[in-house]
């Protein structure tokens, strides 16, 4: 949803012209497929993050437009609601001593873009849901004055045709209602890429997928809502009932949501996109002038503008890409399961992790997802929403009798999923100290069974035991997250609880 759109009214024959140009795309993504068009290997990945803006006092801050404004980067952009910002990472090579340079760039990046939040007393927040978030926040005149938003809101809302409603039961319960698309806003995430050839994209996919639950139980960092304390990662229920253009009538008919885990394992990037076609009507059917199958006919790269707008419109948790650079047409696996934060040394962890697991399990002479259920995997990615770090996981088991088990979300990274990060990192020639550095903050929060959301909620929970209303307790532990955050410790060395009494009155 990058591009720039311009809102306008749509008719019929437009919702028809794009149906058309869009099949007309994929037509010419199976000839690019066929023609072997796609850019060799190249070992890049990108990451993007999601902020939030808050003040001093903990509560978020409606002004990313004067924010922007003051950093004036082209690394940073908006996002959906005026409390949001999105940092974006230019591609990086995997090999060497890549993530401790990409961590200096984020700090780098992060420090200079609060220094611009504080002069209109503002910071930066990075965390999956911020908790002093409130109803009247997530509203459409929050929206981000950007066309694309108004239009994405306005189509979703029609496709609805009623009321959002938000139903989330967790320790505590959240019912709420939306007359927009705004409470989607809350949920910002990390974005990790991995260019791949066509010929590794399903594997590559599908062990993402595999991978995912795992991902949500080390990282989990979304709490609370709206007050209220919910799934340890609350942003996948969230972000699905708040686009969800479903009423209840065709959800009861088993209609998909356009945000979704997925329903079967792949063996081409091509399914992925033909499903999108197949199944989600298009939400902003806005035409590009190009005549796909001519520029390939004529010897071009087609930007199959259609299809990339279409497929930024359904929100997998892992997301095909399909992008060109330098004329050279390419394949991505987006990967959008984590939170953002808490720390710039915790996302690089969470980075090194997913690279290494996922080449190594990419790569396995006996693949998990032959052997591990697509259910199975739907379940445990919701089981680790739910329960975090304590999270316990279905897996295949080891040795000649196979089967399936249910683990602790722990035990399954330290002692299958870590050897295999280490391995992977290894094969994209990763520095050992590297390599060592990152894994050891994976391996530290499994041991210690402690991650952003278990420190979210113990410290909230202290807050109120020394006398704190709610209100005040999301408050006080918001601003200590920011302080620990910026010192950039990682969240398992964080004391729990408020640094000092908090004086009531």
């Amino acid at each position: 949803m990058g591009e720039k759109v311009v809102a306008g009214v749509f008719d019929l024959s437009d919702r028809q012209r794009y149906r058309d140009k869009l099949r007309q795309c994929l037509t010419g993504l199976v000839r690019l497929l066929e023609e072997e068009r796609f850019d060799r290997p190249k070992n890049l990945m990108g990451l993007e993050i999601e902020l939030n803006l808050a003040g001093p006092d903990g509560m978020p801050r409606m002004m990313n437009a004067q924010v922007l404004e003051r950093i004036a980067s082209r690394d940073f952009q908006t996002e959906l609601a005026m409390f949001n910002l999105e940092v974006n990472i230019a591609p990086h090579r995997l090999g060497g001593r890549v993530f401790d340079r990409l961590a200096e760039e984020l700090r780098t990046s992060l420090a200079y873009a609060d220094r611009k939040a504080n002069e209109v007393d503002a910071g930066i927040v990075m965390i999956g849901i911020l908790p002093t978030l409130d109803r009247d926040d997530l509203v459409s005149s929050n929206l981000s004055a950007v066309d694309r938003y108004t239009l994405l809101n306005d189509q979703i809302v029609a496709a609805r045709g009623e009321d959002f409603t938000l139903d989330i039961e967790g320790v505590e319960r959240l019912v709420c209602t939306s007359r927009s698309i705004a409470p989607e806003a809350a949920c910002t995430s990390v974005q990790l890429h991995l260019q791949v050839t066509p010929a590794r994209f399903a594997d590559v996919w599908n062990a993402a997928q595999a991978v995912a639950a795992a991902q949500i139980a080390l990282g989990a960092n979304s709490p609370f809502l709206f007050g209220r304390e919910l799934w340890r990662e609350s942003r996948p229920p969230l972000f699905q009932q708040s686009t969800d253009t479903r009423p209840p009538e065709l959800q009861a008919q088993g209609v998909r949501p356009r945000t979704w885990f997925g329903e079967r394992w792949i063996t081409s990037a091509y399914e992925l996109f033909e499903e999108n076609l197949r199944y989600f009507p298009a939400l902003l059917p806005i035409c590009d002038d190009e005549d796909p199958l001519r520029v390939l006919d004529e010897g071009g790269t087609p930007k199959l503008a259609e299809l990339v707008l279409h497929n930024g419109t359904v929100y997998r948790w892992n997301r095909p890409v399909y992008g060109i650079a330098d004329g050279v047409p390419h394949l991505r696996v987006e990967n959008r399961v984590l939170p953002a934060g808490p720390t710039v040394v915790d996302v690089v962890a969470n980075a090194a992790f997913y690279y290494g697991v996922v080449r190594a399990l990419a790569e396995d002479a006996r693949p998990v997802w032959a052997r591990l259920p697509f259910e199975d995997a739907a379940a445990n990615f919701d089981n680790a929403c739910r329960y975090g770090i304590e999270a316990r996981l279905r897996w295949p088991r080891r040795g000649r009798y196979g089967g399936i088990a249910e683990v602790d979300a722990v035990d399954l990274v330290r002692d299958e999923l870590l050897p295999l990060a280490e391995a992977g990192l290894d094969a994209w020639g990763v520095e050992p100290a590297d390599r060592d550095l990152y894994l050891g903050v994976i391996e530290e929060r499994c041991r210690r069974r402690a991650n952003g959301a278990t420190w979210q909620s113990a410290t909230f929970h202290r807050a109120l035991e020394q006398g704190l209303d709610r209100g005040a307790a999301l408050a006080a532990t918001t601003r200590r997250y920011g302080e620990l955050m910026r010192l950039g410790e990682p969240v398992h060395t964080w004391p729990v609880g408020l640094p000092e009494p908090v004086l009531l009155g």
